[in-house]
């Protein structure tokens, strides 16, 4: 199957394009930078003729949208949102408009953050409890809104808490801070799941392969947790003795956008309608820890 996957640069775009090569389709990537990359060109998203030109041209058969403003407090910031409402709401209003005229599968990836953000409970694909806490978030929901309204033939895949190989990300960040830090302060009262590219790429890639389309919530399996749980568990793995203190969100300053307390996302719907369900977020862990520690005793032995 030749497919477009927008944001390659990005987490869950890089490994979106080597799942889909394992599996024998032909993917071809595109996003804003120049990239040394085969099978890869510059396309901004935000350009509907450019857009519908390329996806004519290459007749993609469909289209992995994976591509968004994701700095969510850079987002916050008066003079970005133009370009963020564009990036999020207008390049997703293109894509979806490209796929319908070339009868292409529609692959949409929002967040938890389309939610309010309350209570406790874990929010269901079909909860309406829309209310974003952010600018960010609000333009993730209006891109779900346009692909609900121009397609039939797609799916909406809302995840959290992302970490993968390519690019920044939480575990990296403490990771990179335990260099330098004896301790450090996490909070401790906003609750979720963490979401490992790599495992949510073959989720996509079944989807892909199959026909039933509709919203879904994709994490990692397991107990949710609070983001200062996921960085002790980080230390405890790979043996770091850093010390983690947890703060309240209220009295935690370095944030300028509010972020959702309530980021628990049912996921339960998955095997429901036959897609398995990610593996546990501790399993997830341990393979990602232990392919950055393999990176890096490579890198050493080739300093030496």
């Amino acid at each position: 199957m030749k497919v477009l996957v927008t944001g390659v640069n990005g987490q869950l775009g890089y490994d979106v394009m080597r799942e889909l090569e394992k599996r024998g389709h032909s993917p071809i990537g595109c996003g804003r930078q120049h990239l040394n990359l085969k099978n890869y060109f510059v396309l901004d998203i935000t350009d509907e003729k450019k857009v519908n030109s390329l996806v004519s041209l290459y007749n993609f058969e469909a289209i992995i949208h994976c591509a968004a403003w994701t700095n969510v407090d850079a987002a916050e910031k008066k003079e970005n949102q133009e370009i963020v409402y564009k990036i999020n709401v207008l390049g997703t209003k293109n894509l979806a408009q490209a796929s319908l005229k070339n009868n292409a599968k529609f692959i949409y990836i929002s967040t938890d953050y389309v939610f309010s953000g309350l209570g406790s409970t874990p929010f269901l694909e079909d909860s309406c409890d829309f209310s974003p806490l952010n600018f960010y978030g609000l333009t993730k929901l209006k891109g779900e809104e346009e692909v609900k309204k121009l397609l039939t033939k797609y799916y909406i895949v809302r995840i959290s808490w992302v970490f993968g190989l390519n690019g920044q990300n939480f575990v990296k960040t403490i990771l990179n801070l335990s260099q330098n830090h004896s301790q450090i302060e996490v909070v401790s009262d906003q609750f979720g799941l963490p979401t490992y590219t790599p495992h949510l790429s073959k989720l996509l890639g079944d989807m892909l392969e199959r026909e039933k389309y509709g919203i879904y919530h994709a994490t990692n399996t397991g107990d949710y947790i609070s983001w200062f749980d996921f960085a002790r568990k980080i230390c405890d793995y790979n043996n770091i003795s850093m010390t983690i203190k947890p703060v309240l969100t209220e009295n935690y300053l370095n944030a300028i956008a509010k972020r959702p307390l309530n980021s628990r996302l049912n996921t339960t719907k998955l095997e429901e309608v036959g897609f398995s369900s990610l593996p546990t977020w501790e399993m997830a862990l341990k393979e990602y820890l232990q392919i950055i520690n393999n990176q890096s005793n490579k890198l050493i032995l080739r300093k030496r």
